[in-house]
Formats: structure tokens, C-alpha cells, sequence
């Protein structure tokens, strides 16, 4: 496999899940025992992660209590609101969260990544995504689910509107003429006008352009569907992706999908997730890791897992490999790519329902890798060199300790090979992922340089 020539500095990105990612990271002594509600313990992440130098960090979310809360802490706060205490107690990280396009309104939604961006000074990002599952259905009136198909054309449309009610100021629109008595130039606020297929919004929207235009757009799904919806939309991409040759078949499709509707494909990063476990040894990282895996209570991961393949709890034997009529992808409505990652991971392998859990308990289907600092850093070189990468999504299996080991040991190794910052170099989200400010389509003139997917028409419905 031939080296990539086109080297820029690797883009990295802290994904803080409560007290970890590991499945049962909760049950070490040095975990906060309400990490998911503790904002001293968020700030600390957030801070340790700066003092890294890292582009970003990225607060997940779902609109539904995830789990057996009996399994692991499941309470977690509303992420746009800890993103803007997040924003008080950091200078220049990124700021990303999840928000969905299934059960938000593209006002409320649009305003409010807006004013994170105003209170943070142009750091935050918006991961969209389509939310799949009846539980989340029927906590707003639906019976269950929409369908796959359709929450893409949902989010579709969604991105549409919100990016015109950004772009419902021009950036001159305020003046601030106290002599005059003009405080802004009524013919630069404009209403939007939106007629579609899933939204009636006239606009505009109550709140000025944001210091970035608008947030950075970030997008995790990777069936087809969501492979295109980030060819079209997405600024950056979080995938999860098992090997080598899988990351690289991956990066290529999106940039090549991109290029396809006339983007740059620069103007995607591709950041896939990796769960590293590190120790001064090889060895101590693998105890590390087997402690963990130990602590896993195979009753909560079974019936999760089954939830996840779509079938019934007790035909999963823990110490036999997956049955072999599990449905396929095409006769599930939800999580497509995840779905179809585990049961090749599986089936690849061999491996037993309890290794697969033990593999899943880490990341959920993201590389989990247990070794030194060193070798941390060579995977993450290999897959930047081999073309797999425009940089990755940090999932520490344990917090603090596993961000803090990244910081203070990977991160200095990737500096000294001239593969990642010294300094922080920008001011925005933008600038740190090396990304235009997006030009805006109703002010200015056609052809006006701005990131790449803007006047893009959306899909048909069909």
C-alpha cells in the first residue's frame, strides 16, 4: 500500500462519553460515581484535552434513556448546554454535539448551535444525525421509527433550512449606528421563505451570523444512505471502521461520492473512531484492558446486544458464535452500519457471543487497541499514511486517566514526527480543521468562495 503525498497535519477530536467507553469503566475505583452529570468533571476533560492541543471534543447524545440503566451510568446532561459551560472554561478547543434531525425543529435547533457559536467565539460543531429506534419514537407520539429512507430526507431538508436561517444575516447586517438610531440594516435580515416536503419556516432567524458563518457540520452514519448524506453535507466524519483495508475502502467512497457533486473532497475530514488502552508495556495495557472486560456483567451486554441484531436474547449462548439467521441489513429500519460492522466483525473471527462482547464492550464496534504510547502512534501513522485518514476520533476506555495518557504520552510522540500541532494556530473550528468559512447563499453574489456543499440541490424524494 503506497504512502499518501498529500501529508497535512493529522486533525484529532476527544469523543468524552461520561466516565469512558468501555462498557464497564464505571466500576473502577477512579471513576466519578455521576460522571455524566458532573460539570467540574467535564471541564477537567475538556481542559486536559486542550492542554493536547486536540481540534475538538464531541459530546454524543440521543433523545432516550440508552440501556438497562442498571448496566452503566446513563444520565448524561443536554449537550448543547454543557457545550456552552464547556465554552466558559476552555480558549480554543472545538466544540461538537450531537443533535437529531428526527425529533428537533430546525428554528429551535439553528438557534441554538448559533449562539454557542457567538458565546464560544467560533468553536462549535453540529454531529447530525438521523436517530433510529421506537423507544426515541415514542417518547415524541410516534409508534415507532420512521423510516430509514425517510429520516434521511427529513435530515436533508433539515440541513437546508438550518443553513438558510444562518445565513438569514448578512454578515454586515449590524451597524450599530447609535447616531442615526440604526442598530441593524433591515434590507441585510431577511426572511427564508422555506416550503418543503417536511418544514414550513419563514424566518429569519432571531439571532445574528455566528463568528464561523455557521457550526462546522459532522456527520457518523456510514450505510449507503449516510455515505451520501456525507458526500453532500458533512464537513467531517465520524466512522467506525475494524481494519485497515475497511478504513481505506471507506475514505475513499466518501471523497470520491464528494468530488462526484463538485466538492472538494479536502473539504471533508474523515476521522475514524479508535478506543486506545495504554500502558508503560505492552503488557500492563492488555491487564488493563482484560480487568475491564472482566468487569463486563454478560446479562446487560446480551440483551443489549440482542436489541442491536434484532433478535431474541436467549438465542444468544454465550459461548457459541451468532446464530446463522440473524436478518440481514436490508430487513432492518435502524443503525444499518453498525448493525452490518458487528456481524462481520463477528463472523470474520469466529468469534464466541462473550468474545463478542468483550470486543464491543470497548467501542461499540470502534478499534479498540491496547498497547504503549509508541504503538498507539504507529497505528494511528499507519492508517494516516496508508490513506484510511484525515485524522481520528479519540474514544479513551476510561476518564480521566485514558484522555490524560493520550495527551501527555501519544500526543508529544505524533508532535515529534511532525504529524500533529505544537500550538494552536487558529481561532475557530474551522481553522483548526483547516476549513473555509462558508459564504453566504442569500448575500452574496453567486460563485462567492465558502465551503463546498453550500447551493448544492437536495435529493429528490421519491
Amino acid at each position: 500500500m503506497t504512502a499518501r503525498t498529500d501529508r497535512k497535519p493529522l486533525h484529532l477530536n476527544a469523543f468524552l462519553m461520561s466516565v469512558g467507553h468501555h462498557e464497564a469503566a464505571w466500576r473502577l475505583p477512579e471513576s466519578p460515581a455521576s460522571g455524566g452529570t458532573d460539570l467540574d468533571h467535564y471541564r477537567e476533560l475538556a481542559r486536559i484535552a486542550e492542554r493536547g492541543r486536540l481540534d475538538s471534543l464531541f459530546l454524543a447524545d440521543s433523545p432516550v434513556l440508552m440501556g438497562d440503566p442498571g448496566r452503566r451510568p446513563g444520565s448524561k446532561l443536554e449537550p448543547t448546554v454543557l457545550l456552552t459551560a464547556l465554552a466558559a472554561a476552555t480558549e480554543h478547543i472545538g466544540l461538537i454535539a450531537t443533535a437529531s434531525t428526527s425529533y428537533n425543529e430546525p428554528y429551535n435547533l439553528a438557534r441554538r448551535f448559533a449562539s454557542v457559536d457567538h458565546i464560544s467565539g467560533g468553536r462549535a460543531g453540529w454531529n447530525i444525525v438521523t436517530t433510529a429506534g421506537a423507544d426515541a419514537a415514542r417518547n415524541f407520539g410516534l409508534d415507532d421509527t420512521p423510516l430509514h429512507r425517510d429520516r434521511y430526507l427529513r435530515a436533508a431538508e433539515f440541513v437546508d433550512v438550518a443553513t438558510k436561517l444562518w445565513d438569514s444575516w448578512a454578515d454586515d447586517a449590524v451597524v450599530a449606528d447609535k447616531a442615526a438610531g440604526v442598530h441593524a440594516r433591515a434590507d441585510k435580515v431577511r426572511k427564508v421563505g422555506h416550503r418543503g416536503t417536511y418544514f414550513r419556516v419563514d424566518g429569519p432567524l432571531n439571532v445574528q451570523r455566528s463568528p464561523q458563518g455557521y457550526p462546522l457540520l459532522v456527520q457518523a452514519g456510514s450505510s449507503e444512505d449516510g455515505k451520501d448524506f456525507a458526500a453532500r453535507y458533512a464537513e467531517a466524519v465520524f466512522t467506525a471502521q475494524q481494519t485497515l483495508e475497511e478504513a481505506v475502502a471507506f475514505y475513499k467512497d466518501v471523497k470520491q461520492r464528494a468530488a462526484a457533486l463538485g466538492r472538494d473532497p479536502e473539504g471533508i475530514k474523515i476521522l475514524p473512531g479508535i478506543v486506545p488502552v495504554i500502558g508503560d508495556t505492552e503488557e500492563q495495557a492488555h491487564a488493563l484492558d482484560d480487568e475491564l472486560d472482566r468487569l463486563i456483567r454478560p446479562e446487560y451486554a446480551v440483551h443489549q446486544l440482542s436489541k442491536t441484531l434484532r433478535i431474541d436474547p436467549e438465542r444468544l449462548e454465550l459461548d457459541e458464535e451468532l446464530p446463522a439467521d440473524i436478518p440481514g441489513e436490508d430487513e432492518i429500519e435502524g443503525a444499518k452500519s453498525r448493525f452490518t460492522l458487528i456481524v462481520e466483525l463477528a463472523r470474520r473471527e469466529r468469534l464466541t457471543v462473550r468474545q463478542l462482547i468483550g470486543r464491543l464492550g470497548g467501542g461499540r464496534g470502534h478499534r479498540t487497541f491496547a498497547g504503549t504510547a509508541v504503538q498507539v502512534a504507529d497505528t494511528i501513522e499507519e492508517w494516516y499514511e496508508a490513506g484510511a485518514a484525515d485524522g481520528f476520533n479519540i474514544m479513551p476506555a476510561v476518564l480521566p486517566s485514558g484522555l490524560e495518557l493520550f495527551v501527555d504520552r501519544v500526543v508529544p510522540i505524533l508532535q515529534e514526527r511532525g504529524l500533529f500541532r505544537t500550538e494552536y494556530t487558529g481561532r475557530t473550528l474551522r481553522e483548526h480543521y483547516g476549513l473555509p468559512r462558508p459564504a453566504n447563499r442569500l448575500f452574496e453574489p453567486a460563485g462567492a468562495t465558502g465551503a463546498g456543499h453550500l447551493g448544492i440541490a437536495l435529493p429528490e424524494v421519491s
